[in-house]
């Protein structure tokens, strides 16, 4: 019987206006959907108006959060594995990917998360290495393995990386260690649920 596809979510996670995320973030998709193991969905935080106000601990959330909610949380709950695509924003991440993280909980546990970075010198690493962080409070498997693009304009108008060899090769390294341990984690949480 044919293993089941890996179900990947792709978050772009900027929502600021001339934002590179999306060209970012499809290209990944696009590097995934090639890599043959993968089921891509990718979700736009731009596109999911979470309000930054969280509700008090076991209370409904207000109506605005809930109809967002209806439409993020089954996504994110069907997901194998999560790829983060995220710029760098005062040596961090922005804050609409703090806010996604924190209005969900177990939608993140006993799960592989990766990293797509990109900005300036330092190409990201630096909100990466919080979210690192961030995760790993939340009982998800943070992948070592990066792509991080460097400075600005590392893509032309077709949405393809003007040097593709090295970012290619890392993201099909870093595709492998996910599908790995997504079929890893899925059978443990399959044989047995995880409880944080």
């Amino acid at each position: 019987m044919p293993e089941q596809p890996i179900r990947l979510v792709v978050i772009v996670g900027s929502v600021r206006s001339g934002r590179s995320g999306p060209t970012v973030a499809n290209w990944f998709a696009r590097q995934a959907r090639r890599h043959g193991e993968f089921d891509v969905d990718v979700v736009d935080l731009a596109e999911v108006p979470l309000p930054m106000t969280l509700p008090d601990f076991g209370s409904a959330p207000p109506p605005e959060a809930a109809q967002a909610l209806e439409s993020l949380t089954p996504r994110l709950d069907a997901a194998d594995v999560f790829v983060v695509v995220t710029p760098e924003y005062n040596h961090s991440f922005p804050a609409s990917l703090k806010n996604v993280i924190d209005w969900h909980h177990q939608q993140w546990q006993a799960k592989p998360v990766g990293f797509v970075s990109y900005g300036g010198l330092s190409g990201g690493l630096r909100a990466v290495e919080h979210l690192r962080l961030v995760f790993a409070e939340l009982h998800a498997v943070g992948i070592r393995d990066t792509v991080s693009f460097h400075g600005a304009g590392q893509f032309d108008d077709k949405g393809d990386p003007s040097s593709p060899e090295g970012c290619t090769r890392a993201a099909t390294i870093m595709l492998d260690r996910l599908a790995w341990w997504a079929r890893t984690l899925r059978a443990g949480r399959t044989a047995r649920p995880y409880a944080a």
